[in-house]
């Protein structure tokens, strides 16, 4: 041992004696700062406040009663210099005492400990001096047994316990509910009983409505006046620009496209009005052109080459053309019961494809008629008198007459004029010709509910597209009567159009407020989209038509709104050519594209 490693525990072993002498004697810090009697009399005052000088004085909120920004006063003065968690108690608490007591005889213990421990270590003076070198710096200061400095602030640290109720889990259990399997068999005829019982049933809550409210009536007369015709038409107009200038949602229309309002019921004399709207992609929010109308509206089509005019048909059986370069609200040309007005509602009306002011219409009287524009008048002539096989009967009186039949839709041939397909409300599909009145060219069986959309292919002059409300859309061939293609989409159809890219792309829209997109090059048995519009349970979707140029497809429902949605790069795919050889394109080559999938069905 070296004399200054000697020196040094001697002056160790002096202190601690000294310590040991006098418990009572406060041990302070080497650290700590001397001050007098004077300067430690000496009160400092300090007034504190709950405002920060620091706090920011120019935040602003955003006030949406008055649409702009506007200095707050409210503005948060708490600064927090240091936080740290921890369990502190104050030494005069009770719970404390405890503590205090079992911290002291733990000190005492551990002091005699080391005094026995130092007796014994310093009779080996060589096992000490290896101890104290190999040791690292913080056990050093440990075994050094440094003096430990009590809490000057009256405190101490002590831990907390909590007792943690455990977890109780409850559960029960019920008896399933019976089960058991039940299937039938339901015939038409079984379907058509139970329609008819519910129709029954209808009919007699409606008679007793219409006793109630004929008693309610004749109490309301004795004291209301009756209202004039002035002031309806007052109550009329006041409705309809409530209707005009009500919010559309998110319904946006490509400019020569329409938004057609339907009538309110379905009774032929209970019908409501209607509305005439154009709309354009830059301004969705309010339409171009906005005509009234005193009934509703249920089909029409705009010119090619003469786009501001507009052939509608309404739910009355009246036809009329609208010119929008004029001005005022009421139609160019209308048609009358003197100028052969159809009896029930015109379900389509369309343009010939040429050049000529001539359109046709197609009504639930089984009228096909041809409007021709002279002047200020419309002349017509009945193209085309459908017609049930051309089956006759015998009537009153000995009479032989043609059974009716409904039509529903038709058009016209893309490249034949005389030309057109009509579809009925019996499921029928009729080829017919102008030349020919009274009789078809052909039909077609193969819908077992009313054809709602009948549309030629744009490219392949043999191939025409249907859909229908028994929940089929189907592809013909018009050489063949069986369809070359059947998709069943799981809901009414009210809808379906050809892409006019593409001569095997088509959508459809059902009832379920979906949209189907199609492509026989891709998929020849299920749709490539399938994308959701409406709620289906409050929304029908009804209409549906692509745009010529852009890549957008509008749709609309029979609430009266219309939306526009955008195809996707996906939906707008061509097929790729083979190695070494270019992708031919154009007419020629979509009418190839589609005869290879028919003629494979074909043999």
């Amino acid at each position: 041992m070296s004399k200054d490693q000697a020196a040094a525990k001697s002056y160790k072993t002096t202190n601690k004696k000294k310590d040991d002498d006098d418990p009572g004697k406060l041990i302070k810090p080497a650290d700590q700062l001397e001050l007098s009697e004077a300067e430690l009399k000496e009160e400092m005052t300090r007034t504190l406040t709950a405002r920060n000088p620091h706090a920011p004085q120019n935040i602003a909120h955003y006030k949406f009663n008055d649409g702009a920004y506007k200095l707050t006063t409210a503005v948060n003065h708490m600064a927090v210099h240091f936080v740290l968690e921890g369990c502190l108690e104050h030494q005069d608490f009770d719970d404390s005492h405890s503590l205090t007591a079992t911290e002291e005889l733990t000190e005492d213990a551990t002091g005699e400990g080391e005094e026995e421990s130092d007796e014994g270590g310093s009779g080996d003076g060589g096992e000490e001096e290896a101890g104290e070198d190999d040791i690292p710096d913080s056990a050093a200061s440990k075994a050094n047994n440094e003096p430990k400095c009590t809490n000057q602030f009256n405190f101490i640290e002590r831990a907390s316990q909590t007792i943690n109720n455990p977890l109780q889990g409850r559960s029960c259990q019920t008896v399933p509910p019976p089960r058991y399997n039940y299937y039938a068999t339901a015939f038409q005829w079984d379907i058509y009983d139970v329609y008819m019982a519910e129709l029954q049933k209808q009919e007699v809550k409606k008679e007793k409505q219409k006793d109630k409210s004929c008693e309610k009536n004749k109490k309301m007369m004795l004291i209301e006046k009756p209202i004039s015709n002035t002031l309806r038409m007052r109550q009329m107009n006041l409705g309809m620009r409530r209707a005009l200038f009500s919010p559309c949602g998110s319904s946006t229309m490509t400019k020569p496209k329409r938004c057609v309002s339907l009538p309110s019921v379905d009774d032929f004399n209970k019908q409501g009005c209607g509305m005439l709207l154009f709309y354009t992609l830059k301004n969705s929010t309010f339409p171009e052109y906005i005509f009234p109308t005193g009934s509703g509206v249920l089909s029409l089509d705009i010119h090619k080459q003469h786009s501001y005019l507009v052939a509608v048909g309404f739910y009355d059986g009246c036809v009329c053309v609208y010119n929008l370069k004029k001005k005022g609200l009421d139609p160019q040309y209308k048609s009358t019961i003197d100028t052969g007005k159809h009896t029930d509602p015109v379900w389509q009306v369309r343009w010939q494809n040429d050049n000529s002011l001539n359109f046709y219409s197609v009504s639930s009287d089984g009228r096909v008629v041809s409007w021709m524009l002279i002047k200020n008048e419309l002349l017509f002539s009945d193209a085309l008198r459908l017609a049930l096989d051309y089956t006759v009967s015998d009537g009153l009186e000995g009479i032989q007459e043609l059974i009716r039949s409904s039509g529903t839709s038709f058009d016209f041939h893309t490249q034949i004029d005389d030309l057109f397909i009509v579809g009925t409300k019996e499921g029928k599909i009729h080829k017919c010709s102008k030349n020919y009145s009274s009789q078809y060219l052909k039909t077609y069986d193969g819908h077992n509910m009313a054809v709602d959309t009948v549309r030629w292919n744009p490219y392949h002059p043999k191939v025409f597209i249907s859909c229908s409300s028994d929940w089929t859309v189907k592809i013909w061939d018009q050489d063949f009567n069986p369809p070359m293609f059947t998709f069943e989409l799981n809901a009414s159809v009210g809808d379906v159009a050809w892409a006019p890219y593409s001569s095997t792309v088509f959508a459809a829209v059902t009832t379920e407020g979906l949209v189907h997109v199609f492509d026989l090059a891709i998929n020849k048995y299920q749709a490539i989209c399938q994308q959701p519009v409406v709620n289906k349970k409050k929304t029908k979707l009804t209409h549906i038509e692509f745009n010529p140029v852009e890549p957008v497809i509008i749709v609309g429902d029979d609430r009266g709104s219309v939306i526009s949605l955008k195809l996707s790069p996906n939906l707008r795919k061509k097929p790729k050519g083979k190695k070494g050889r270019d992708l031919v394109e154009g007419p020629e080559a979509e009418v190839a594209k589609i005869e290879k999938l028919l003629s494979l069905l074909r043999h």
